[in-house]
């Protein structure tokens, strides 16, 4: 499957749209040597960086939530919760 990291980041925003909600950045680059995303979450003077395989960034554009990514956005978001 053929796309390019602005239309997976892009899939990504759409499918959890707290992170916009947020104020939380991405930016995801393809890791050529693991085969993955790394994909970069931001806000303020925080940041994760996490992975995702490949086969679940083709699932993420064929519209299936990629359960892994989804528990570290939600972890990424409780820390600014917790902080309020």
């Amino acid at each position: 499957m053929g796309y390019t990291n602005v239309a997976l980041k892009d899939t990504i925003m759409e499918m959890y749209p707290e992170l916009q909600e947020h104020g939380i950045t991405v930016s995801l680059d393809f890791n050529r040597e693991l085969k993955t995303y790394d994909v970069t979450l931001r806000k303020d003077s925080h940041e994760l960086i996490t992975h995702i395989e490949k086969k679940d960034a083709d699932e993420c554009m064929d519209g299936i939530k990629c359960i892994y990514l989804g528990i570290k956005i939600a972890e990424f978001v409780k820390n600014f919760e917790l902080l309020k």
